[in-house]
């Protein structure tokens, strides 16, 4: 039909251009934090394009659904502005006839968003943070570029090496600022290499000297040292499977249901929904006056998307904390919504049989 078909090319081009448009802003923002944390010692830098992949992925779903709600409003918008509107209107269709069109551009974009929510997210979160936690695994000295003065992970602990080897494990001409909370110390030493004692490992330094001073009452002392010992990396951190649901796959959260794992299936549920009754809201929110020349319909569209991201994210952080059942949460929201976009269009159907003067066929009379 041409009016199917003309809406389904409307829809899937203006798609592909705002898919395009977010994934730029998107990805550079991130590029930019993944950047800054890299610069900082909080991830290794040779990690920033694997890191930004899994960070991209993660986030996908959240863009697919914001670029189709997107499309919607823009697509139709134009139709109001450019009168197509009162022609389709004219000849008889109503606004929920847009409904079937739109679904079956969207359908396959929906099945993306929840593949991705089910599988790829835990997937990418899990590895990311595994990315972050390897490195933060690493040792003080594994971090330093050999004759560049570098901070450790905690910030209170200046280091400089030269190192002796490319595994990093032998080093000389060792320099060490420290910064305890009572005082500052600074520790040189011709050698330096590290050893593991249980969970634990150390940098042992060998001929140096450590000059200290006491913040408190001035005091310095000035010491020499064969062999001397340093606190490189604590104890292994805990499974990072364990530190987040985030990081759990989707049927692990469904066989432990505690209040923390639904919150999470509330997340990843609740936002396929979401994607679904967006289309709806899209549809209904596109009506904009021929004669105002104005994008205040999609300002609103765009609030609209923000204050429904953010109610899925409270209903989580609800569940999570035991204040709501996930029940409740996902009908109470998500149901909400989906009725007040069936009213939504609706009152626009109302509103054009008003306007347009679109009446139902008389009844043939005997």
């Amino acid at each position: 039909m041409l009016f199917d078909s003309t809406v389904r090319r409307e829809l899937a081009r203006g798609f592909g251009a705002t898919l395009v448009v977010i994934l730029t802003i998107v990805l550079t923002m991130f590029l930019i934090r993944i950047v800054g944390q890299a610069a900082s010692g909080v991830v290794a830098p040779q990690d920033v394009v694997l890191l930004l992949g899994y960070v991209a992925l993660g986030n996908l779903p959240t863009m697919l659904a914001l670029s189709l709600f997107v499309a919607i409003v823009v697509s139709l918008g134009r139709m109001y502005r450019d009168s197509e509107m009162a022609i389709w209107f004219a000849s008889g269709l109503s606004l929920s006839r847009f409904v079937r069109p739109v679904l079956y551009t969207s359908w396959s974009v929906l099945v993306v968003v929840t593949l991705l929510l089910l599988f790829v997210w835990p997937w990418g979160n899990l590895s990311g943070l595994e990315l972050r936690e390897r490195y933060r695994q690493r040792s003080d000295l594994l971090r330093v570029t050999p004759g560049v003065f570098q901070s450790s992970g905690d910030g209170r602990r200046v280091f400089f090496v030269e190192r002796e080897s490319s595994d990093a494990v032998n080093a000389r001409n060792v320099f060490i600022l420290m910064r305890p909370e009572t005082g500052e110390s600074v520790t040189s030493a011709k050698t330096g290499r590290l050893e593991t004692d249980g969970d634990n490992r150390y940098l042992v330094l060998e001929r140096g000297q450590r000059n200290e001073i006491n913040l408190k009452n001035g005091e310095r002392t000035l010491s020499s040292f064969e062999n001397y010992r340093v606190l490189a990396s604590e104890g292994a951190a805990r499974s990072v499977e364990s530190r987040s649901p985030r990081t759990v796959r989707t049927i692990e959260l469904m066989r432990q249901p505690t209040a923390r794992n639904q919150g999470e299936l509330v997340w990843r549920f609740g936002f396929m929904l979401a994607a679904a009754n967006l289309l709806l809201l899209g549809i209904g929110l596109a009506a904009t006056h021929p004669r105002r020349a104005s994008n205040w319909n999609l300002l609103f569209a765009l609030l609209s998307f923000v204050i429904y991201y953010n109610l899925v994210n409270l209903s989580q952080s609800w569940v999570a904390s035991g204040r709501l059942s996930m029940g409740v949460a996902m009908l109470g929201l998500h149901g909400g919504v989906f009725a007040l976009a069936l009213a939504l269009l609706w009152w626009r159907d109302h509103a054009a049989v008003t306007s347009f003067g679109r009446r139902p066929a008389p009844r043939a009379t005997a």
